[in-house]
């Protein structure tokens, strides 16, 4: 593979180093921003290295997890509440009449009271908003948050209000950095982007050159390489399709079926590939049971017979699809959900 990097850069942000850098500036102007790539491109990753470069403490809320508004509260609340305890505590007693702090509680210490009203919950959501930024001052630190899957929040708040309020705290408060994490099909504009821009920096999947390079080094750190006189890396990178999550998840298993020369063979990267695969089609099978008949025909028929013409005359009346509003319904669905991505 001839391509020349410089290994003296994170192994995390390896063929990223122009991403990297960008995330890095707007962190340390005090800048917020989403960041867009498919699943396992390293988002994440990259966002993690960036504000550990600007030394800002990261916070990470899951926004997929949040069902309705006081779930979101709740998550919020949960994730905040890494801070130091005394300064917790100090808010609570100040302003926190919605929340108890429970220091023994696992997974999160700040908890949301139960049983409030619609008024009650919008006002503990207000000012949760404002707690980062009076702990990023106490603390003399920044701050990044990281909201994961932060567009799935659209599905309960209808009208935008949650993420309008959300958005303009964003912009006013100066030491905390919001990071929305998104899948490129979730970047579609919405209606308050031009109110609250956000810079967009995209994530596409690794070369396979770069991906190789960043292979062979961390599993060298192990003691494995792939054996040259196959087609084993070959058969990694094509498994992987550029993916720096499913590569990592992929080394992984390649670790456990070790041998003892240290080789890594064809049979090893298809064994692995194979128990990747196993465990995931359980997730997979809950997943088909949940949407909508019509996306699930699109998803088989792309996962069987792949096209970037899913819309053609000819892909619909081959695979007995719908036409018109009732397809371009089902594929806009499973974008959304970053099941499939557009052609580029």
């Amino acid at each position: 593979m001839g391509v020349n990097l410089d290994l003296s850069t994170p192994l995390e942000v390896i063929g990223r180093s122009a991403q990297f850098q960008r995330v890095v500036e707007i962190l340390a102007a005090d800048g917020d921003l989403l960041i867009a790539g498919v699943p396992g491109c390293g988002r994440r990753t990259l966002v993690r290295r960036a504000a550990l470069e600007v030394g800002a403490i990261v916070l990470e809320v899951d926004c997929i997890r949040a069902t309705d508004g006081e779930r979101f509260v709740q998550l919020l609340g949960e994730t905040v509440s890494q801070f130091e305890q005394e300064l917790i505590q100090e808010w609570i007693v100040k302003s926190g009449e919605f929340f108890v702090f429970n220091p023994e509680a696992s997974g999160g210490r700040l908890k949301l009271l139960r049983s409030l009203s619609q008024k009650q919950l919008w006002q503990a959501f207000e000012m949760l908003l404002h707690l980062p930024q009076h702990l990023a001052e106490s603390m003399g630190k920044r701050v990044v948050l990281i909201l994961q899957g932060f567009p799935h929040i659209r599905s309960w708040d209808r009208n935008g209000l949650w993420e309008t309020t959300l958005r303009r705290e964003i912009k006013q408060q100066t030491q905390v950095s919001y990071v929305l994490i998104a899948t490129i099909a979730e970047t579609s504009s919405h209606a308050d982007e031009t109110t609250y821009p956000l810079e967009i920096v995209y994530l596409a999947p690794l070369a396979d050159e770069v991906l190789a390079v960043w292979a062979r080094e961390v599993l060298h750190a192990e003691g494995l390489t792939f054996d040259a006189r196959s087609p084993a890396l070959e058969l990694f990178l094509a498994a992987v399709q550029g993916h720096f999550g499913d590569a990592m998840a992929l080394i992984r298993r390649l670790k456990t079926l070790r041998q003892p020369d240290g080789l890594i063979s064809v049979q090893q990267v298809e064994q692995g590939s194979q128990e990747l695969l196993k465990d995931l089609s359980v997730v997979f099978e809950s997943l088909l049971m949940l949407l909508p008949a019509s996306q699930v025909q699109l998803l088989e028929c792309l996962a069987l017979d792949p096209t970037d013409k899913p819309q053609s005359r000819e892909y619909i009346h081959k695979h007995g699809l719908s036409r018109g509003g009732s397809l371009q319904g089902a594929l806009t669905g499973l974008q959304q959900k970053g099941l499939i991505y557009g052609s580029e």
